[in-house]
């Protein structure tokens, strides 16, 4: 965007030409070339411009609530014990189960708009609520309406592989074979999916389990990522890294194998602050380890009924510099340059460049620190979406 060297990339007193929904030039105001002198002009007064946020890692299509978890966490019980107990994922499949696809619709839009009336312009929203191949396609479609509905970016990521449904208790590989893989399949044929995550964990799906999803994936083209080492250490980074994953997720008992993989094949960590926050998480993950290794680090919301129920990318920010350690330089770029690579949409969005769209968000602050310091408080005063 501009010198490294400064903090943030920053640029004084800079203009910037949008044309066609893509940024056409930008530099210092004293230089506007003479082509854009008798353009028609706003001035910003001043205001910080930001790429548009991105959140890189959503469940953003769901049914029903999970306050009653949230209660029974805070009498002592763990995550595992209330996904153990028919809670967590599969309490949140019967409610999705039950919906159509209409009423989806209408139960994601205030997510959604709280994320774009932070500035969003691009997130990332996963299946995996539905867990048969009808309602797995149910919350695909869904996704791809609100992007039809919103001026927002949305990417879908195939999420099969979340949890194992009653009626496939004890038949992980049944659920596999029988349900993901042709939900998959089909979602692909009607261009639902632009990626293939998976759950791997104790609790969900083995590192065997979900190589046969990403074996799937990679015969038909679409890129992977992964939720990977949350509660115990599976080596699902590795496997991640193993094929090229654009992301491996969450990571707080992530090794320094999975770190030297995920260096290799320059698969993004992407940290979920919302969700160890809510579980109240002691285990961080290996920040300092990342850096070393020049991994890059992306954070995101991770907005889910359960885990975590959040919708405000500006708090998990915070959240980050608060409970992580990031700088707030760290924290900006996790949502918006880092972010855009655990997508695979680096060239097109996530840092003020000429050629790419031109999703920005503009803000009333003195400072870029003041996005991240701040609790309950939006200080954005202008979105644009493609130039507009």
């Amino acid at each position: 965007m501009t010198d490294s060297a400064v903090p943030y990339g920053l640029l004084e007193n800079a203009a910037m030409v949008l044309r066609s929904g893509r940024i056409d030039w930008l530099g210092p105001q004293a230089s506007i070339p003479d082509i854009y002198q008798n353009l028609p002009a706003e001035d910003l007064g001043g205001r910080l411009v930001t790429p548009g946020l991105i959140d890189c890692h959503t469940h953003l299509v769901f049914g029903g609530n999970r306050a009653r978890e949230f209660e029974l966490r805070l009498q002592g019980a763990s995550y595992e014990e209330i996904s153990r107990q028919g809670g967590g994922i599969v309490s949140t499949m019967t409610h999705t189960r039950a919906m159509s696809e209409d009423e989806l619709l209408t139960a994601s839009f205030p997510r959604l708009d709280a994320l774009l009336a932070e500035g969003v312009g691009c997130v990332e929203i996963k299946s995996g609520y539905g867990l048969t191949i009808n309602d797995e396609l149910k919350m695909l479609r869904v996704a791809r309406r609100l992007a039809q509905e919103r001026d927002v970016q949305v990417k879908t990521s195939f999420l099969g592989a979340h949890a194992i449904p009653e009626e496939y208790d004890g038949r992980a590989d049944d659920y596999i074979a029988e349900v993901c893989l042709p939900a998959l399949e089909q979602g692909v044929a009607e261009d639902l999916i632009d990626c293939v995550d998976a759950f791997c964990e104790n609790i969900a799906f083995t590192v065997e389990q979900v190589e046969k999803v990403f074996l799937r994936a990679k015969e038909l083209g679409v890129p992977v990522k992964l939720h990977a080492e949350q509660l115990s250490n599976s080596n699902g980074a590795a496997l991640a890294a193993h094929y090229n994953a654009l992301s491996a997720d969450h990571l707080e008992y992530l090794d320094d194998a999975g770190i030297a993989a995920m260096a290799k094949s320059g698969t993004v960590a992407v940290l979920l602050p919302g969700a160890f926050y809510t579980l109240r998480e002691t285990k961080l993950p290996p920040i300092a380890e990342l850096r070393r290794a020049n991994v890059p680090i992306a954070i995101a919301t991770d907005c889910n009924p359960g885990s975590s129920p959040l919708t405000s990318l500006l708090l998990a920010m915070n959240m980050a510099s608060t409970l992580f350690g990031f700088t707030p330089e760290e924290a900006l770029s996790a949502i918006t340059r880092e972010a855009a690579k655990a997508l695979g949409l680096q060239d097109d969005i996530g840092t003020l460049e000429v050629g790419k769209h031109a999703n920005l968000a503009i803000w009333d602050v003195a400072e870029p620190a003041e996005l991240v310091y701040r609790l309950g408080f939006n200080p954005l005063y202008k979105r644009v979406y493609q130039g507009t």
